[in-house]
């Protein structure tokens, strides 16, 4: 068939084609219902985190967390119609590749919010590109209470769905003090990664510490590397410095590896150790030898808060991914959940109707400590989440008698801790 006869008979269909494209048109023109693409238009959400080297579980576990929560939105109906389709990206926790990640997201892969999966040293970086391009963000996994609580680095678009250092500092310093007072604990020594989050933790810990036991004395502080593979100068130093008690706020592989490292020097043997991060299974499943009597703010452990909403998230999460949750894990959950309910608060996807619902705002979560958490508004980050310490075992529930922190006394300490600051 020749190419002028294909072209004739082509034609009739293509009239056809415009001809019920005009229709579609005139239909809308006068009011009468029309086909809209835009209802069908997906959300796309931009995810930056981390998914390979040592910290890898911290996006992995994020990441399962999100696709859990995603999944139950979309499968309700979505915003209308609209489902939220994530595009995840890795950063290999670098906070430089985190930045120019997000930026693509935005830019290049038409994603319309970002929902920052980064730990501290990325989170900052991620936060920048929030605040050049005005995109709408909830940062998830970012404990460094600067981010939120200092003036100069708020932004109206950007939020925090996740713990930070300062409550855990108030509860654990609550907690250490006690402890302190019972056992005689006096000469305190720290061994913590030196970067923002383990600096400024630290010293909020040993301030609360301070400030509920007058008698503790911080001998010696140690600064290891993030992500540093051998431990035994600082374990060296410590033992030399012959603390009673010592602080760390190491996490995930890095705290895994330097308990197993610690007990082959008899670290623990007579001295006992405060270590934040530690009851979470990410560490405690993988840590063979939980040096008896140690102590540890609670991460995630489906027992705290020990309620029915609780234990089955924990359940479906596993079920789902053949592994437990951590930290990461909830605070991720309840990101979505916060993004999800202000979308449809706002019965929009726009990021300044969102950031508007979004202030102020309080959900059913299992992870409060009374099972609700609310986005306090003045500085957007999350309030109202169960904060814990306890001593651990080494099986389940791991922590059985968690001290729970009281939300009024740690936002009362809290806003001491701003306004000496400036930053209240």
């Amino acid at each position: 068939m020749s190419i002028k006869r294909k072209e004739a008979l082509a034609q009739p269909q293509r009239r056809k084609l415009m001809q019920g494209a005009a229709a579609m048109a005139g239909m809308s023109a006068i009011g009468l219902p029309a086909m809209s693409f835009a209802q069908n238009k997906p959300i796309r959400v931009g995810m930056p985190t981390i998914l390979s080297g040592r910290v890898a579980q911290l996006g992995l576990s994020s990441r399962n967390a999100v696709e859990l929560e995603v999944a139950k939105f979309n499968a309700a109906g979505g915003l209308g119609g609209r489902k939220i389709e994530m595009v995840i990206r890795d950063s290999k926790g670098q906070p430089q590749e985190a930045a120019r990640v997000a930026r693509e997201l935005i830019n290049s892969e038409g994603c319309e919010l970002l929902f920052d999966g980064e730990a501290s040293s990325g989170a900052f970086a991620v936060h920048e590109v929030a605040r050049d391009l005005g995109v709408f963000c909830i940062h998830t996994n970012s404990e460094t209470s600067a981010l939120t609580a200092d003036p100069k680095l708020r932004i109206p678009n950007a939020f925090r769905c996740a713990r930070q250092g300062i409550h855990d500092a108030i509860v654990g310093g609550a907690y250490a003090g006690q402890v302190a007072k019972e056992k005689g604990l006096t000469r305190w020594m720290s061994c913590s990664p030196d970067y923002a989050y383990g600096r400024d933790t630290t010293a909020e810990f040993f301030q609360y510490a301070k400030h509920f036991n007058k008698d503790i004395e911080v001998t010696g502080d140690i600064w290891v590397k993030l992500f540093q593979a051998d431990y035994s100068e600082a374990i060296t130093r410590l033992i030399q410095g012959r603390p009673q008690a010592m602080y760390s706020c190491l996490w995930g592989g890095d705290l895994s590896s330097f308990i197993e490292q610690g007990n082959i020097y008899a670290l623990f043997k007579e001295r006992q150790f405060f270590a934040v991060n530690m009851a979470d299974y990410t560490v405690l499943t993988v840590v063979k030898n939980v040096p008896p009597g140690l102590h540890s703010g609670n991460r995630y452990l489906r027992s705290v808060p020990k309620t029915e909403a609780n234990n089955a998230w924990a359940e479906a999460y596993q079920a789902k991914n053949k592994e437990l949750p951590t930290n990461w894990a909830w605070q991720n959950a309840a990101g979505i959940n916060f993004m999800t309910a202000a979308m449809k608060k706002a019965n929009s996807a726009d990021g300044a109707k969102l950031a508007d619902a979004l202030r102020g705002l309080t959900i059913d979560s299992p992870f409060g400590a009374k099972g609700k958490i609310t986005m306090r508004a003045e500085d957007q980050t999350i309030i109202d989440y169960a904060v814990a310490w306890g001593v651990l075992q080494n099986k389940e529930p791991y922590m059985p008698d968690p001290l729970i922190g009281e939300w009024q006394q740690i936002v009362e300490l809290e806003t001491e801790w701003k306004k000496s600051k400036g930053w209240a």
